[in-house]
């Protein structure tokens, strides 16, 4: 993942990662950093799971308004 961070950056892309705690040797890579506030990884990974969950929501009302809104009513 730290090679993948260096090359992106390198690249001119805009590095985001998901991880936990206080994202280790990543944080300082990334352009976006979403760190669960946890060090256990299971939990770790149900924090991500909802964020996952929430990004894909985000993504879909932004680029299809009009049928999220026709889906809730």
């Amino acid at each position: 993942m730290l090679e993948a961070a260096k090359v992106a950056r390198q690249k001119g892309m805009k590095v985001v990662a998901l991880t936990g705690a206080d994202g280790g040797k990543l944080a300082p890579l990334t352009d976006i950093l979403l760190a669960a506030p946890a060090r256990e990884t299971p939990l770790i990974q149900q924090i991500h799971i909802c964020l996952y969950h929430f990004i894909c929501a985000e993504v879909e009302a932004r680029i299809a308004p009009d049928t999220e809104r026709q889906k809730n009513s």
